[in-house]
């Protein structure tokens, strides 16, 4: 894979410049963490050498600094709402969040409840979270938040608010996903500490747009088509540029706030430390591009990528048209169209080709394997198969796994356990294959191989299984789908897994 970014240079500049910003601000800096703290796969396919862990990583590096607020929305608690990535409810997520945190010896100092009015299940995960030993806090909700800022910052807006006990200079305020009331639990602190005679600060970390890329970068274009469900748009910002004369990407919600969040800085503080929304943010991504050709091109990879998702996300009833036709000008701005990424075509031809559902595969050296659908395998199956042979430098005519072992395994699903369609999952191929890894030299060398699937693009010609999705990206294959079912039932059944 070829390599556009040096991780090891954002490590160390990232680090170096949030602790500039600890101490312009006197030794106490709120952090608000936008966007994904862990398994940021997003970055490292548009920018190839970006570490998915990098921020995890920064912030041990500063561990003896740091210290965690989770920040959950008490509304979210109430209707369970669910992360569309992971398929866990927000309430869950959080605990997730704390276990990782703690496990890479990160201090997690509190949980805060925003907008918290007494729900229920707000109260009863409140009881939970103490049960655990976790310090919970309370946020309310303020009428006319964020423009009436005479009641925001006074004793009767923020000051309700509980205040949160912290020890250390850097406090990261996170959150399960977006309208977890980061940025206000952040200045509900410095009303606070303001209050108390201790100088504190804000900034916020949001790894896009990148600011210092043009506007029409392919990077900065693939951050509108990841969130074209949102209504995010790049844009240049305008504060900015009034007050330095450069030019700084950034997107519509932080430029319309931020007058609103300049009045809030001076009420508490008296005087304002940024001039413009560029400002509070510390994300140094575009100072450590090594190479940006290589990442427009992953750029634009992830574009198209996005697009099927979108089309698919649509097919299935999850999402409107909107998302796919932001995605559709956004590749007219790059330039690009779904042939400009060879397995769609591949797995395309091969469906007209076997009358059935097919899949492709781009090796790192350019070759395309193809699987189609058998009465022993699906496509997606004889595609991993095909490609850990070529991996593994095994023979074609190689059987990586016997057909009466997968026969028997297919009786079980259907005699058995109920099941109508009796080809497997790729998570059962693979269980089959470290079985048969443990006497058969080829099935090491192919089970071996695994990790070699990670970066490679693959297509299927038609929806894949949820599970199916989930063991592709497992592996680190960037998949994508064309928007359409092997059949014409309107039910699509998922098999349960753990």
């Amino acid at each position: 894979m070829q390599i556009g970014f040096d991780n090891e240079k954002y490590l160390q500049t990232q680090s170096s410049h949030i602790q500039e910003r600890i101490a312009q601000f006197g030794g106490k800096l709120y952090l608000e963490f936008g966007g994904k703290l862990f398994d940021d796969f997003h970055a490292s396919r548009v920018l190839p050498g970006f570490a998915p862990d990098s921020k995890i990583t920064m912030l041990k590096e500063l561990r003896e600094q740091v210290e965690i607020v989770v920040a959950i929305n008490a509304a979210d608690i109430e209707k369970n709402k669910v992360r569309g990535d992971l398929g866990i409810t927000y309430d869950m997520d959080l605990l997730r969040l704390v276990d990782a945190f703690t496990s890479n010896g990160l201090l997690v100092g509190s949980i805060v409840l925003t907008r918290f009015a007494a729900q229920p299940s707000a109260i009863a995960y409140e009881k939970k979270l103490k049960a655990l030993g976790l310090k919970v806090y309370r946020h309310y909700p303020i009428p006319g938040y964020p423009s009436n800022i005479p009641l925001i910052v006074s004793d009767e807006g923020f000051g309700r608010n509980d205040y949160i006990e912290t020890s250390r200079p850097l406090v990261v305020v996170t959150a399960p996903g977006p309208g977890s009331g980061k940025m206000a639990t952040c200045l509900s602190q410095l009303y606070h500490e303001n209050k108390r005679g201790i100088k504190a600060g804000y900034a916020k970390f949001e790894t896009f747009p990148v600011w210092n890329l043009p506007l029409g970068h392919p990077v900065n274009l693939a951050y509108e088509a990841a969130t074209a469900d949102l209504d995010d748009i790049n844009m240049i910002d305008p504060f900015h540029y009034e007050a330095y004369e450069k030019t700084a990407v950034n997107y519509n919600r932080d430029v319309e706030v931020f007058p609103v969040l300049n009045a809030i800085f001076e009420k508490i503080q008296g005087v304002s430390p940024y001039k413009s929304p560029t400002d509070m943010g510390v994300n140094m991504v575009g100072f450590c591009i090594s190479d940006d050709e290589v990442c427009r091109q992953a750029a634009k990879q992830e574009i198209i990528r996005r697009y099927c998702q979108a089309l698919c996300e649509h097919r299935k009833g999850n999402a409107s048209e909107e998302p796919a036709f932001k995605i559709e000008l956004l590749m007219k701005k790059a330039k690009i169209s779904v042939s400009d990424r060879p397995v769609i075509m591949a797995a395309n031809v091969r469906h007209e080709e076997t009358g059935g559902p097919a899949a492709a595969m781009q090796m790192e050296d350019g070759t395309i394997l193809t699987g189609r659908t058998t009465s022993l395998l699906g496509a997606s199956s004889a595609l991993l198969l095909n490609a850990l042979k070529y991996l593994g430098n095994i023979p074609e005519s190689v059987k990586l796994l016997s057909p009466v072992m997968i026969e028997a395994s297919q009786n079980l699903m259907v005699d058995h356990l109920g099941e109508r369609n009796p080809l497997l999952h790729l998570n059962e191929i693979l269980i089959i294959l470290a079985i048969a890894a443990v006497e058969d030299e080829n099935a090491k060398k192919a089970l071996d191989a695994l990790p070699l699937l990670a970066g490679l693009d693959a297509h299927s010609s038609v929806i894949l299984s949820q599970i199916d999705e989930g063991v592709f990206k497992k592996l680190g294959v960037n998949q994508t789908c064309e928007a359409r079912y092997e059949s014409k039932k309107l039910y699509h059944r998922q098999r349960f897994v753990r």
